[in-house]
C-alpha cells in the first residue's frame, strides 16, 4: 500500500511539473504574440492565433487527400497522378464502371471512333522521324513521346540518373534543362537534347557569353543528338532566373561554367538576340559549329509575334529555318515563378500549338521544321489531341516526375521534396531509388506510347502520327461538340490569324 502511494504521489508530482511547464510555454508564448507587430492574428489573439497558420499549412494535405474529389486538384488531379502511377508499376490501368470525368467540360477532346477499325494484323509502327534534314548530322529520333527540360541543380542527382536510365531503356531522349549537360545525363546513354539557356550554362565563356569550343566540347558527345535554344519556358515566359551562390558547389560550377558560390543569373533573353533575324542567324551559328540539329524553345504569347518567325523564314530562307520549335503552354511547369507569370502570362497549349501547325503548314515547313509540344501533357489522350493537332513530337517534365514517384506536394522550390526529385539535401534522397525509379520511368514511357496507339487504332488509324483533326470533336459551353477542324476553322478567323 505504502508502495502504491508513492507512485500515485510521484506521478501527481510529474503531473504538476508538466502541467507548470505547459503553463510557463503558454505564457511566454502568450506574451511573445501579444509584442510582436508583424502578425495581427497572433497580436488579436495570442496563442490560438498560430493555429490558423498551422491549419491553412495542412489545409492543402488534407484536401489532397481526404476531401478532395478524384477529379478537383490542380494542377494535376488524383486520378491523372494514379493513371501515372499505375503506367510507371507497370499495373493496368482499366477501369470499371464508366468513367469519372466529366466530359460536358468545354474544351475536353472525344475521339471520333471508327465504325470499322483496323484488325491487329492491320496496325503500323511508328516510325523513327527526321529532324534537322540540313545539318551534317541530321537525328532520327525515334520515339513520338520524350522527356522534357529538367536541369540538373532543379532536380537532384538520382532523379537525373533515373530518368537517363530509364530514357535509355525505353528508346527515348532527354533534355538537359538549362543547367548544362551532367554526366548524370549521359550514364544511362540515352539520347540527350541539350538546352542553350539565357545564361549559356554549360557553353559560357569567363564572360557568360556563347563559345565555340565549349560548344563542340558538348557536341562531341555522341549522345547529344540536338540543341534547344531557350526563349521563354511555361513556367516563367519573359523571366530568367536565378540559381543562389550557396548552391553553386563545385560540381554545379563545373557543369555549368562558374565560380564557386556565384549566383547562376539567367537574363530574361538572349543578349544577342533582338529580333527573329537574329535568332536565325544565331540558331545557324550553333548549327554550323556543332553539326547537330538546332531548335527553339518558347511560349507563344499570340499570332502576331510567332507570324514573324514564318515571314522572316520565308525572306532568308528555309535552309536558316529552326530545325524544330518547342511550344510550351502557359500552364506553368516544374521551373519556381513567381504566381502572375505561371497563372497569366502565354497562350495555353490548346490554343497556340494548332496556330503554330497552321502557320508552319501555311509556309510550306511541314517537312522543314518538326513541332513538339509540350505543357501539361502527361496523359495519353493528352498525346492523342497533341498529335491530331499538328504536333510531331510530345516532351513532359512533370509526367516524368510522376514516374519517379513526385506525390505533388508543391514543395519543388524549396529543397525539402519528400521524394528525393527536387531537393539536394541527402535525407531526402536516399528516399529515391535510381533501380528502382529508371524502370518506373520506362514503363511510364512504353506505357502511354501504347495507350496513344490504342486511341490511334480506335479512331481508324494504324499508327498514332496519322491522327488528323478530323479524328477530334471538341466539347463547347452549349454542352455539344464541334469537330476540331471547325474549332480551329472559326478560331483563325476570330484572330485573323
Amino acid at each position: 500500500m505504502g508502495f502504491a502511494m508513492q507512485v500515485m504521489n510521484a506521478a501527481a508530482v510529474t503531473f504538476a511539473f508538466l502541467a507548470g511547464l505547459l503553463v510557463l510555454v503558454l505564457a511566454v508564448v502568450f506574451v511573445i504574440d501579444k509584442t510582436q507587430r508583424r502578425d495581427a492574428i497572433r497580436r488579436n489573439y495570442p496563442v490560438i492565433g498560430r493555429f490558423r497558420a498551422l491549419f491553412s499549412e495542412l489545409g492543402e494535405f488534407f484536401r489532397q487527400y481526404f476531401f478532395a474529389m478524384d477529379r478537383e486538384e490542380l494542377p494535376f488531379n488524383r486520378a491523372q497522378r494514379d493513371w501515372v502511377s499505375h503506367a510507371a508499376e507497370g499495373k493496368g490501368n482499366t477501369i470499371a464502371f464508366g468513367s469519372t470525368r466529366n466530359t460536358n467540360v468545354p474544351g475536353t477532346p472525344i475521339f471520333v471512333n471508327a465504325a470499322f477499325p483496323p484488325l491487329d494484323s492491320q496496325f503500323a509502327k511508328t516510325q523513327p522521324l527526321q529532324i534537322g534534314p540540313t545539318a551534317r548530322m541530321p537525328y532520327s529520333a525515334p520515339s513520338l513521346f520524350n522527356i522534357s527540360g529538367m536541369s540538373y541543380g532543379a532536380i537532384s542527382k538520382p532523379a537525373v540518373q533515373a530518368l537517363s536510365r530509364g530514357a535509355a531503356q525505353a528508346g527515348i531522349w532527354l533534355n538537359t534543362g538549362e543547367g548544362g549537360v551532367s554526366p548524370f545525363h549521359l550514364e544511362g546513354g540515352c539520347d540527350v537534347v541539350f538546352q542553350i539557356g539565357t545564361a549559356k550554362f554549360g557553353v559560357r565563356d569567363a564572360e557568360g557569353r556563347l563559345s565555340d569550343d565549349k560548344l563542340r566540347e558538348v557536341a562531341a558527345h555522341a549522345s547529344v543528338r540536338m540543341f534547344e535554344v531557350k526563349l521563354s519556358q511555361g513556367a516563367k515566359p519573359g523571366k530568367g532566373g536565378i540559381l543562389p551562390g550557396e548552391k553553386v558547389t563545385p560540381e554545379i560550377a563545373a557543369i555549368r561554367g562558374l565560380n564557386v558560390g556565384q549566383d547562376g543569373i539567367s537574363p530574361n533573353r538572349h543578349a544577342e538576340i533582338d529580333d527573329w533575324n537574329d535568332l536565325l542567324t544565331f540558331l545557324d551559328h550553333i548549327r554550323h559549329v556543332t553539326g547537330k540539329p538546332v531548335g527553339i524553345k518558347l511560349v507563344v504569347g499570340g499570332p502576331e509575334g510567332i507570324a514573324g518567325l514564318f515571314e522572316t523564314i520565308q525572306r532568308r530562307g528555309a535552309d536558316l529555318a529552326p530545325d524544330f520549335i518547342t511550344i510550351d503552354g502557359g500552364e506553368g511547369g516544374t521551373g519556381a515563378a513567381p504566381m502572375p507569370l505561371m497563372d497569366l502570362v502565354g497562350m495555353s497549349i490548346r490554343e497556340s500549338l494548332p496556330m503554330v501547325a497552321d502557320m508552319r503548314n501555311a509556309a510550306g515547313l511541314k517537312d522543314r521544321v518538326r513541332l513538339i509540344a509540350s505543357g501539361k501533357l502527361a496523359h495519353p489522350g493528352d498525346l492523342a489531341w497533341a498529335l491530331a493537332a499538328g504536333a510531331d513530337f510530345i516532351t513532359s517534365a512533370r509526367g516524368f516526375m510522376f514516374s519517379l514517384g513526385c506525390i505533388q506536394a508543391l514543395k519543388c522550390n524549396k529543397n525539402t521534396c519528400p521524394t528525393g526529385i527536387t531537393t539536394h539535401d541527402p535525407r531526402f534522397q536516399k528516399g529515391l531509388v535510381v533501380e528502382d525509379k529508371e524502370l518506373r520511368v520506362a514503363r511510364y514511357a512504353k506505357q502511354i506510347i501504347k495507350e496513344v496507339e490504342v486511341i490511334a487504332h480506335s479512331v481508324g488509324v494504324a499508327e498514332p502520327r496519322q491522327l488528323r483533326r478530323q479524328h477530334v470533336r471538341i466539347m463547347q459551353d452549349n454542352g455539344q461538340s464541334l469537330p476540331m477542324n471547325d474549332v480551329v476553322k472559326r478560331y483563325n478567323a476570330a484572330t485573323g490569324s
